[in-house]
């Protein structure tokens, strides 16, 4: 029996903002965001029986494979929150799942994100097919969805123009249930190199100190197209691409430079934030600028 719509959408993560979650424009940092999408990923595949007792046996999972992410209202030290997850399709062995994160005080959607896993043996990420009785289960979860639509755009087809933005080793405390780098230090690497692209245009952290500025981001579209292991070595090289009154698009690409191996990309998009009054303001003339002479160009 197909549930409805109605009470199919299942609670998946709850608890609150700690002050260490916080980055420096004084909101919860998108890593950590990740983090409570894991917990609710995992609590929808746990009542799928996909959960970590099944990759244990199996050595199989559904693992994440992309997110569109959008961030609505920022949550700040302190604030209570809670995720309710649902099944948007079955399609190809895939399982799309949706999560919405809410401001557990007010009811208010904060985030939702629509997220791609594939059923994988774990070891080797080859793709198996689910059975009947998996598709049947994840039907049976199905949810309507009216989370804010996803326009794909183009990416550049090189790193020409790209910011060197981090280069370092996976930890072996990084390492999640499915045996590879949790998507939370993705994320975390992403930031990092987001903070050397803004700084080569003048958006430094010396900057954001003294004008009381930040970079806000509102969009993620991310790919994990590889894994990472404890020991990989990883590079992520940032390319700017888009400059606006305040708002900004920038793609970075995540590679292993030992393999070769591109493991993933994210294209993300944020504004110019005034840390006072918590909204967009405009870039100064100066930055904005230096920040079109480092655009790099899209293919035509």
């Amino acid at each position: 029996m197909v549930l409805s719509d109605a009470v199919s959408w299942i609670e998946t993560y709850r608890g609150t903002v700690h002050r260490w979650e916080l980055d420096n424009v004084d909101h919860f940092t998108v890593a950590f965001y990740f983090q409570r999408f894991t917990d609710a990923t995992l609590g929808l595949l746990e009542s799928l029986e996909l959960g970590p007792p099944y990759m244990a046996r199996t050595k199989r999972g559904a693992v994440p494979v992309d997110a569109y992410v959008r961030y609505l209202r920022e949550l700040r030290v302190g604030d209570l929150l809670h995720v309710e997850s649902g099944v948007l399709a079955v399609e190809d062995g895939d399982i799309v799942i949706g999560h919405k994160l809410f401001d557990s005080s007010t009811g208010t959607v904060c985030a939702t994100v629509e997220s791609r896993t594939r059923h994988v043996e774990l070891a080797g990420r080859v793709p198996v097919p689910l059975t009947a009785a998996q598709e049947q289960a994840a039907r049976a979860r199905h949810v309507a969805w009216d989370g804010p639509p996803r326009e794909r755009r183009a990416a550049p087809k090189s790193d020409e123009g790209f910011v060197e933005g981090a280069r370092e080793f996976v930890k072996p405390w990084e390492i999640d249930t499915y045996g590879q780098s949790a998507m939370l230090f993705y994320v975390h690497r992403f930031s990092a190199a987001n903070g050397h692209v803004i700084a080569a245009f003048g958006m430094t952290p010396a900057y954001q100190r003294e004008q009381r500025r930040g970079f806000s981001t509102f969009e993620f579209q991310l790919e994990f197209l590889g894994d990472l292991r404890a020991g990989d070595p990883v590079v992520v090289r940032t390319g700017l691409l888009h400059v606006g009154t305040s708002s900004l698009r920038v793609f970075h690409r995540m590679s292993n430079p030992r393999t070769g191996e591109l493991v993933a990309t994210l294209d993300q998009l944020g504004v110019h934030l005034d840390m006072d009054v918590r909204r967009p303001t405009p870039l100064p003339d100066d930055l904005r600028a230096r920040a079109q002479a480092l655009k790099v160009t899209l293919p035509a």
